[in-house]
């Protein structure tokens, strides 16, 4: 083969393997492009479910921006030393109960209104206490916590099969803390769409 038929064939081989390149660098930008308006729509929905789920009613929760969490408005005076719903008063065990039947309606309403997501929340619980030196507070938060959730449950409040309800109790410690000590005995409630959120299938 002459030099001049060695190049020819060279450049033709060249110009194939530059041009298979370019074709396949640009099956993966469509393939990003399409990813990330994916990602974006899973991110826009997966906001407005947040937004959604901040707007529980008022009357039994207020809700802090900054942390991401729903502070329970039912003043709970527990005895000393006991976690059990049953120690508060009748009207306060009726108002705990008014506020598990608000989560599960928010629960309820949203899946209602995205019927083809499949959409799995985080319940978390979260027990505070006061500081008045009892040394077994942290335990004691955990314990009203999950007497809370225990009492739901037994009322026939039901959040979902997907919904995952964890217990927490953060004691004397925790970020969210009221200036007034003694209003720390309280319940901090957090909903959170989980991550790996399924999109709405529009052909469905």
């Amino acid at each position: 083969m002459s030099k001049k038929k060695r190049e020819s064939f060279f450049w033709a081989s060249y110009s194939d393997l530059m041009t298979s390149l370019f074709f396949v660098m640009l099956v993966l930008f469509f393939l990003t492009i399409a990813l990330l308006k994916v990602r974006l729509e899973e991110f826009e929905k997966i906001e407005k479910i947040k937004k959604a789920m901040s707007a529980i009613d008022s009357e039994y929760f207020e809700y802090n921006e900054e942390h991401e969490k729903h502070v329970l408005n039912v003043e709970v005076q527990f005895p000393t030393d006991e976690s059990e719903i049953n120690t508060l008063k009748i009207s306060t065990q009726a108002k705990l109960i008014e506020a598990g039947k608000k989560i599960q309606k928010s629960i309820e309403k949203i899946n209602k209104e995205y019927p083809k997501m499949k959409i799995q929340y985080l319940l978390i619980i979260e027990g505070q206490a006061s500081k008045d030196g009892h040394k077994g507070n942290d335990r004691l938060s955990y314990a009203r916590a999950l007497a809370l959730s225990k009492f739901w449950e037994h009322k026939g409040i039901n959040f979902g099969k997907n919904c995952e309800v964890l217990i927490s109790g953060s004691g004397e410690g925790g970020s969210m803390r009221d200036p007034i000590d003694e209003k720390n005995k309280r319940f901090l409630i957090h909903i959170i769409p989980k991550t790996g959120i399924i999109l709405e299938n529009e052909k469905n």
